[in-house]
């Protein structure tokens, strides 16, 4: 598949969606470029103009198919959420994406980073991230006066854009939202749901035991000569509710 511009005035201009690689080149970095790009998505979920994506092609200038640069995750405010086979920016306002992250893996070579950098810093990043996994290494850059800037600290930083909070220990990168939540994993998600339908499952089954507890209760309270007035309020039943259950 392939986004395409015509005018009367030039010919056809294609612009590749895909150059045939592969996302990520090991599961390291794929694991990181799903979880920041998921959790991302999650934070601003409620926000409809805030469009997150990852491994997408960006076009920033009409006409010129071959400026072009696919970050591993980039994030545009000011753009609603919805599938793009890439971003062309002429498209969207002209509005570039104002946060990227870029996940190292071992075929990077400096080189390919330094022109990354160029890219970034000529349309129009305001930030942009870059972790090693491998060295355990956290990079970042903010737009100043005169293009990106290194930020000289990145320990406890917190993004102008995303108010998240790099934290780079002995180990590896977390990240955390603005309400103090940690980042996430697909795999930690996915427990956290298996304990809550659990946590469901055992309320609905105490509901059920003591729901049957009341009823069982109905025949002996009759024998003690109550009435069905008092034996409803005894067990938080209304009295339609005791006359069903002696009827039964």
């Amino acid at each position: 598949m392939v986004s395409q511009i015509q005018s009367p005035s030039q010919p056809e201009v294609i612009y590749p969606d895909s150059d045939g690689q592969p996302v990520a080149n090991n599961t390291i970095q794929f694991r990181w470029l799903v979880e920041i790009q998921q959790n991302l998505d999650w934070l601003f979920a409620d926000d409809p103009n805030v469009f997150v994506a990852g491994d997408l092609f960006w076009y920033p200038v009409e006409g010129r198919n071959t400026i072009v640069n696919a970050p591993d995750v980039l994030v545009v405010f000011g753009r609603p959420k919805g599938d793009r086979l890439s971003y062309l920016q002429w498209k969207e306002g002209g509005i570039p994406p104002q946060v990227v992250f870029e996940i190292i893996s071992p075929s990077n070579t400096q080189n390919e980073m330094d022109k990354k950098l160029l890219f970034y810093d000529r349309y129009g990043v305001e930030e942009y991230y870059i972790y090693d996994p491998a060295k355990n290494s956290l990079r970042g850059w903010i737009r100043g006066e005169d293009g990106l800037d290194v930020i000289p600290q990145m320990t406890d930083w917190v993004s102008p854009r995303l108010t998240i909070r790099f934290v780079l220990d002995e180990d590896t990168l977390q990240l955390f939202r603005p309400d103090g939540e940690r980042f996430v994993s697909y795999n930690e998600i996915s427990q956290r749901f298996e304990q809550e339908r659990q946590r469901a499952e055992q309320e609905r089954q105490r509901a059920e035991q003591a729901e049957q507890a009341r009823r069982d209760a109905v025949p002996q309270l009759l024998q003690m000569n109550l009435s069905i007035e008092q034996i409803a309020q005894a067990l938080r039943l209304s009295v339609e509710e005791v006359q069903a259950i002696v009827r039964e």
